[in-house]
């Protein structure tokens, strides 16, 4: 696929102006959201990972095929800095996902399965509801649990939020399972197919 990091932007001025449709990608530090961006497109680094949660301090727009844009966000909780410089990045990224940007499609949040929803999460699921942007939920990192307890924890957030089970996924990123849905997602949301990278599409 043809994916370039095309803008990393600082602040409004930076942002894309081409109107091409936009999914933001969510979650807290280290939770994987790179991993993900990553698998999704069939590239091995173009969203660069680190072991140092809070690497992400701007936001990076992934264009694809000259046709979308994934968005990478700073991560936020548990961010190897400060936390007033966590603060300063929320107006960025506010502003960034004031419902008044018509590109943006739809967000994805990540949620490191092992640990489910935190505070944070839930005010940021209610603040995106009153901005009314659509939000679908990945739970990350399903390979550390065994298949049962990953499928009682998919039960407990399905039930905690109310959401149909078409709108939650759990995917590793390491075995390279649960994928068919967040690209099922995206195309809904932008029209682009996206595909692994030996070039077969993701199935469930």
């Amino acid at each position: 696929m043809n994916a370039e990091l095309a803008h990393d932007a600082g602040g409004i001025a930076q942002f894309p102006r081409d109107g091409l449709p936009e999914v933001a990608i969510l979650g807290r530090s280290n939770v994987g959201k790179s991993r993900l961006i990553n698998t999704l497109v069939g590239r091995r680094s173009l969203a660069r990972t680190s072991g140092s949660p809070g690497k992400t301090r701007r936001i990076h727009f992934y264009r694809l095929e000259n046709a979308a844009y994934l968005v990478d966000l700073p991560g936020f909780g548990y961010a190897a800095v400060s936390k007033a410089e966590q603060r300063s990045w929320r107006p960025l990224v506010e502003s960034y996902l004031r419902g008044s940007r018509e590109p943006l499609r739809g967000c994805i949040l990540l949620v490191d399965v092992r640990r489910g929803l935190a505070r944070e999460e839930l005010d940021l699921l209610d603040w995106l509801a009153a901005e009314g942007i659509a939000v679908r939920l990945v739970l990350t990192k399903s390979d550390k649990l065994s298949r049962s307890e990953r499928a009682r924890r998919l039960v407990q957030v399905r039930e905690q939020l109310g959401i149909p089970a078409a709108d939650i996924a759990t995917v590793s990123s390491k075995t390279g399972s649960g994928f068919a849905a967040p690209a099922r997602w995206i195309k809904s949301w932008t029209g682009l197919g996206l595909r692994k990278s030996d070039g077969a599409p993701f199935a469930d």
